[in-house]
């Protein structure tokens, strides 16, 4: 069942007035009022609870106002009136405004004092700090829930806190001018006022404890010192609210109502007092009211896990839904590149192989060998491509070592026809293997451009050495021999070095050198930047 709206707000009218008429059960006449009024003023107070959540203020400045008049009027009701002002405080610094809240306890602050203050006694420093205290609380309290009613989880202690700190600002301010009054020594009393207040601080942990712990106080005070039993009631029906929250189990929840039933009977009624029908409903509603708003705030706090446990399930099905259809489109790229390029590598490399043994031996037999060796190996460099697209999580195989590969690429250029002169430093190996990948993959395109663009005849210089923080990559081209005609180029390889470099935090430059050749250089740095790591 869920306490929503109406129904809860006529619980909570129900339970202000309940309230009132068991505090009040054996009160007689005052000097203004008889105790036929006794009804009619339970309704005056209890009654505006049912607005508290909608006019959190206005009910508060209200029950101010019955607190000054009840107290004038000698009535019993002004005790009600004074812990009524405090719950609606504690409802209007939650929901209201600011300012309207502070309005509301200046208020109360007042309506206080004039409470405490005796006629004709002044009021001490220390009752004007109970005057402010005693309504600022609870309005701070509301105020806190409010601005972290999103992060409290498991972890947080501070509702613990605070609930230790409203229990013991409970017993201790309004017991402790009655600690001398029973048979036992003052300060077992005060101990034990003390240790009831804290013992509210775990009460969302070991909410059981707690309640059984108020109870056994409920009963003690009931028999030793009669002018606390208010007090005690009050942190039994707090206890009993925190147990109805915690504990899902119903029949749990039923016992304590019905403990907590037989517990406010001992408390409010005497030897003397008459028991009736209405009276029984009035104490089964009090108990039942903190019983559906622990329930109420319970079933909240289970909502709000269920959907934030809901939202934490839809991104993270989101978020897989994003990864397959990632890896779907790579693996329709993969296809599509399969598809493409590897028929024609494959038909040249066939078509190389071929024309290899119907070819005498000698430049041309030397140049198909390397073709069928090429496109072999650019199938193989193809497949693992195409392998790390469908899976991008599985790891590249490395073929071969990174200097293995300068060289090879070195030999090959040389074979088709460049003057290759390589210069490339051992202390290269001790470079990071990301860094000396680039170099390598660097220096192969590279000569396939002067290849391209300079020809065949054209010298080279390839250097490859350990720099600062880095390796440095230098390809030097002189003049070509003689005027070529130029090989199809896509215009991306010089743009894939520089993202190449560029992934690795590098720097690359590419243009004439002054003497009508060309010179590309690279750095690539040994240690990663923070950006470039992520």
């Amino acid at each position: 069942m869920r306490w929503r709206g109406v129904p809860l707000d006529v619980l909570l009218a129900a339970s202000g007035v309940g309230l009132d008429l068991l505090t009040t059960a054996n009160a007689g006449d005052t000097e203004y009022l008889p105790a036929e009024t006794n009804i009619p003023m339970a309704l005056l107070v209890g009654l505006p609870m049912g607005l508290v959540r909608h006019r959190p203020v206005a009910v508060s400045l209200y029950l101010a106002v019955v607190l000054a008049v009840t107290d004038q009027l000698g009535s019993f009701t002004s005790n009600t009136a004074q812990i009524l002002v405090c719950v609606a405080l504690g409802v209007a610094g939650y929901s209201a405004r600011v300012r309207a809240t502070a309005l509301a306890v200046i208020g109360s602050i007042f309506a206080t004092a004039f409470n405490i203050a005796d006629p004709g006694v002044a009021l001490t420093g220390n009752m004007w700090m109970y005057s402010v205290l005693l309504p600022v609380f609870p309005a701070v309290l509301g105020a806190y829930l409010r601005s972290s009613a999103e992060r409290l989880d498991e972890r947080d202690v501070t509702p613990d806190a605070l609930l230790a700190a409203g229990g013991v600002a409970i017993t201790v301010l309004s017991t402790w001018t009655s600690w001398h009054s029973g048979t036992q020594p003052v300060w077992v009393v005060g101990l034990l006022a003390v240790v009831g207040g804290l013992s509210l601080g775990i009460a969302r942990r070991l909410p059981g404890l707690v309640f059984t712990l108020q109870g056994v106080l409920l009963v003690s005070a009931d028999i030793y010192l009669n002018d606390t039993v208010n007090t005690c009631l009050i942190l039994t029906l707090i206890a009993i609210g925190v147990f109805a929250m915690r504990v899902v189990s119903w029949a749990w929840t039923l016992a304590a109502y019905l403990t907590g039933c037989l517990l406010s009977s001992i408390a409010v009624v005497g030897d003397d007092a008459e028991i009736t029908g209405f009276r029984i409903g009035v104490l089964m509603t009090l108990v039942a009211t903190p019983i559906a708003i622990g329930r109420y705030l319970g079933m909240r706090r289970a909502a709000v896990a269920s959907e934030r446990l809901r939202a934490e399930e839809a991104a993270r099905a989101a978020v897989a839904q994003v990864r397959a259809d990632q890896l779907a489109e790579r693996e329709r790229i993969a296809r599509d590149v399969h598809d493409i390029v590897a028929h024609h590598v494959g038909a040249m490399v066939l078509r190389a192989s071929a024309a290899r043994y119907t070819a005498p031996d000698g430049p041309v037999a030397d140049a198909l060998n390397d073709i069928r060796e090429t496109g072999h190996q650019v199938l193989q460099d193809l497949r693992d491509l195409l392998d790390l697209l469908r899976d991008p999580d599985r790891q590249p195989d490395l073929l071969a070592n990174p200097a293995d590969v300068v060289r090879e690429s070195a030999e090959r250029m040389a074979a088709a026809g460049l003057l290759v002169d390589l210069d490339l430093d051992p202390a290269t190996d001790q470079a990071p293997l990301i860094a000396r990948t680039s170099a390598a993959r660097i220096v192969q395109e590279g000569l396939t451009n002067v290849l391209k663009h300079a020809g065949p005849g054209t010298r080279v210089r390839v250097t490859v050495s350990p720099a600062e923080e880095g390796l440095d990559v230098e390809i030097r081209n002189g003049r070509p021999p003689t005027a070529i005609e130029r090989l199809p180029s896509s215009g991306r390889g010089l743009a894939g070095m520089r993202e190449r470099v560029r992934t690795v935090g590098g720097t690359l430059s590419a243009g004439p050198d002054g003497e009508g050749g060309w010179l590309l250089a690279a750095h690539l740095p040994t240690r990663l930047s923070q950006g470039n790591a992520a």
